[in-house]
């Protein structure tokens, strides 16, 4: 194993425990769990805004240069669709938590999904997961620097995820959802080192992420209910930014 595969293994375990340790917070006072979710979803978008989109106008050129599916040509030159889809498909998950919650209750007085919804929400959880694990491998930018920055994201942002699948899905999602999501982690870690993909390939996986990311930020921060905290997440973005932008 050289130092390489050695490294991404230890950020992808260390990701991996992001969800076995984040059902913690839910014990921290409301106000203190708000900050931290605010500041963890404030570095979350400033690494989409700094680091992901900028990259994606170079990441349309790569695909255009390293070729694609014939199907797939309009892709060539609307590489942000890739983004809109990370991001419609993230919109129609969340709706359907939330629709599926609104039906328990009116049914049974339970506040949770149904299993169908539960299990649809977590596999796709899971892919996104995967994703993520696997562009630890695969990154459009290489680097330890970038790699770093990436891992501590995607890390914050896994809290954010976690928190609102918590809220979704209670006891299911304690009982094997969060598993789920630390097994497909490594599932995707180990993927990618037993692939290769092209920069074309691994453009258009980042321009996905980045639509999921913004979604599952912005869902988390907006609803009035939520309790956000505006300073903790300005915090977050502008301090990541430029941290960011000093790379």
């Amino acid at each position: 194993m050289n130092s390489t595969v050695a490294l991404t293994g230890i950020l992808a375990v260390g990701l991996a425990l992001v969800h076995v340790v984040a059902g913690q917070l839910q014990v921290l006072r409301s106000t203190l769990r708000s900050r931290w979710l605010s500041f963890s979803s404030g570095v979350s978008v400033a690494y989409v805004f700094v680091h992901i989109l900028p990259d994606l106008g170079s990441a349309q050129a790569t695909i255009q240069q390293g070729g694609i599916n014939p199907q797939l040509e309009f892709l060539e030159h609307h590489v942000y669709l890739l983004a809109l889809v990370g991001l419609a498909i993230f919109y129609g998950l969340e709706r359907a938590a939330k629709t599926s919650r609104k039906q328990s209750q009116k049914d049974s007085g339970d506040d949770v999904t149904s299993p169908g919804v539960f299990w649809l929400h977590i596999g796709s959880f899971a892919f996104y997961n995967a994703l993520i694990g696997y562009l630890l491998v695969h990154r459009e930018v290489p680097g330890f620097a970038n790699l770093i920055f990436f891992t501590i994201a995607m890390a914050l942002h896994f809290f954010v995820n976690d928190y609102g699948l918590q809220e979704h899905h209670k006891h299911m999602y304690e009982q094997s959802g969060r598993w789920i999501l630390v097994s497909a982690i490594l599932a995707g870690w180990s993927v990618g080192n037993s692939t290769q993909i092209s920069q074309a390939a691994i453009a258009s996986l980042f321009s996905f992420l980045a639509g999921g990311i913004m979604l599952n930020v912005l869902k988390e921060e907006l609803p009035e209910e939520r309790e956000s905290r505006f300073w903790a997440f300005a915090i977050g973005a502008f301090g990541y930014s430029i941290l960011l932008l000093a790379l």
